[in-house]
């Protein structure tokens, strides 16, 4: 027989716990069971919270970001309304880490990049290229996105950049895509796309300060591994 929430001591039940204690010190079933709010006759929320988890296990928490409704459905114990309700936490949650991210004005090196970057890119499934902006006191002019894609000589092309460059009227700039399997180690074509565009920048005298690569709470830069030549 399920233990159901109602059992459980006052202390140990997700939203007297919270109440009790804040919401850090509950575990991520916890917080999901809190937003569930109910179980059913023959599982408890708790339950239900924990085969959320283990459905999104590779992924961890940010797993959250990317199933969708009709994926949650097949849950036992969760409906749409249910559904809905989770989607909607994760997109305040994503909405929060990109408010907090636009706060970073003056990039001083790559851990700034990925954090003002990262909060847009982390859980895009497609690859996103972009350039960050900068004038010449490496201030945030802008961050256009120049291709969505695989990323190849064929799909990024100098033009699109370096016009968006000259239309900020840029000093500087910084490439950035993402990687959706969220490891950022730089492929055979990244290398070959930035060597292109460092080429370009010399030319059209907008330097290419560096190349980020975003994963999933990770980031490789090329300027770190100095790939930048």
């Amino acid at each position: 027989m399920a233990i159901m929430v109602r059992d459980l001591p006052p202390e140990e039940r997700p939203r007297e716990k919270l109440l009790l204690y804040g919401a850090a010190a509950l575990s991520n079933a916890e917080l999901l069971a809190i937003l569930l709010r109910s179980g059913t006759k023959k599982k408890s929320v708790l339950r239900i919270a924990e085969e959320i988890l283990a459905h999104i296990k590779e992924q961890g928490i940010s797993g959250m970001m990317h199933i969708s409704v009709a994926e949650l459905g097949k849950i036992d114990g969760v409906g749409k309304v249910k559904a809905a309700t989770l989607q909607a936490a994760a997109e305040l949650g994503r909405r929060l880490s990109v408010q907090q991210a636009s706060k970073i004005e003056i990039i001083h090196g790559p851990e700034d990049v990925a954090h003002y970057a990262m909060p847009r890119f982390r859980f895009e499934q497609k690859e996103h290229f972009a350039v960050l902006l900068l004038n010449t006191k490496n201030h945030i002019l802008g961050m256009p996105e120049v291709s969505v894609g695989s990323l190849s000589a064929s799909v990024v092309h100098p033009r699109e950049v370096f016009r968006a460059a000259i239309d900020y009227a840029a000093a500087a700039m910084i490439l950035l895509h993402n990687h959706p399997s969220g490891d950022p180690t730089p492929s055979r074509e990244d290398v070959a796309v930035t060597e292109r565009m460092v080429k370009a920048g010399k030319i059209m005298d907008i330097p290419v300060l560096d190349h980020v690569v975003l994963g999933n709470g990770r980031f490789t830069s090329f300027k770190e591994k100095g790939l930048l030549h």
